[in-house]
C-alpha cells in the first residue's frame, strides 16, 4: 500500500468532490449535492422506493435492530457496517438537515458523530475488505460541512485509493484533506499520484491548485478536483 493507514474549503469544492461519489451502493443509493448553494432536499442519502428524507425516522427501526445485534454480538463485522450506513440513510431526514444550504443541522452532525462511532468500530475488528463504498461516504460525514475532521478523511480516502489506485479525483482529495490535516508527507505523495495520473491536459493545473493547498491549508485558494480518471 503506499500510503500508512495509522497515519476541511469552498462550496465549488465540495461540491465537485462529491458529484464523484453518487450511485455508490446498489438498489438507488445516491449522495446529497453537498454545497450548491441552491437548497434542495434529501439529506446525505436518498434511496429509491423509501421515505427517508420525509419523517427522519424509516431507518430508526433498522438502527435499533442492529444496535440490539451488536449488543449481542460485539464483534459482528456486518451489524457495524449496516449500522453505520442506516445511521447515514437516517442523517438524509428532514430533522437532520438544512433544507437551505443542504448542510447538516447540529442533530445532523451528532448523528454522524455517531456515525463515524460505528465506522471506527468496524474498523477496529479489522474486516478482510473494508468497505469502499461506505469509506467513500465517510468522507462527506469528516468534510468540512460535517465533522470537519481532516485527519479521519485522510485516512478514509487511504482505504479508497488502496482499492481505486487509478482515480486521480481520490488522490487529489487525499492531497487536499492531509495538506488541511498538516501530513505534508502524505500530501506530497498523493498530490504527485494524482498529477501523475490526471489526464496531460489537466496536470498543470492540478499541480498549482494542490501547491496553493499545501501553501494557505487553512483558506485561500482550494483544490477543485475536478480531474477526470482515464
Amino acid at each position: 500500500m503506499l500510503f500508512d493507514l495509522r497515519g476541511r474549503h469552498r462550496r465549488r469544492a465540495v461540491k465537485v468532490i462529491y458529484i464523484g461519489l453518487a450511485a455508490l451502493i446498489g438498489g438507488g443509493l445516491i449522495l446529497f449535492g453537498i454545497g450548491t448553494g441552491g437548497g434542495g432536499g434529501g439529506g446525505l442519502l436518498n434511496v429509491a422506493g423509501e421515505n427517508e428524507g420525509s419523517g427522519g425516522t424509516s431507518f430508526a427501526g433498522q438502527i435499533e435492530k442492529y444496535e440490539k445485534t451488536i449488543k449481542k454480538q460485539p464483534n459482528n463485522v456486518a451489524a457495524w457496517e449496516k449500522l453505520t450506513l442506516a445511521q447515514l440513510h437516517e442523517a438524509g431526514g428532514e430533522a437532520y438537515v438544512n433544507a437551505t444550504t443542504g448542510a447538516p443541522t447540529a442533530k445532523g452532525r451528532e448523528l454522524f458523530t455517531k456515525a463515524s462511532r460505528s465506522w471506527e468500530s468496524y474498523l477496529a475488528l479489522n474486516p478482510p475488505k473494508p468497505s469502499t463504498e461506505l469509506a467513500k461516504l465517510m468522507v462527506r460525514v469528516y468534510g468540512p460541512e460535517g465533522l470537519n475532521q481532516p485527519s479521519s478523511a485522510v485516512q478514509v480516502l487511504q482505504l479508497v485509493v488502496a482499492n481505486e489506485p487509478k482515480n486521480a479525483s481520490f488522490y487529489a482529495q487525499l492531497a487536499e484533506f492531509a495538506y488541511k490535516a498538516k501530513n505534508a508527507r502524505v500530501g506530497d505523495l498523493a498530490s504527485t499520484k494524482a498529477v501523475s495520473l490526471a489526464p496531460s491536459t489537466s496536470r498543470a493545473r492540478v499541480k498549482t491548485e494542490l501547491e496553493a493547498v499545501k501553501k494557505h491549508p487553512e483558506g485561500g485558494e482550494t483544490f477543485t478536483t475536478t480531474t477526470k480518471t482515464k
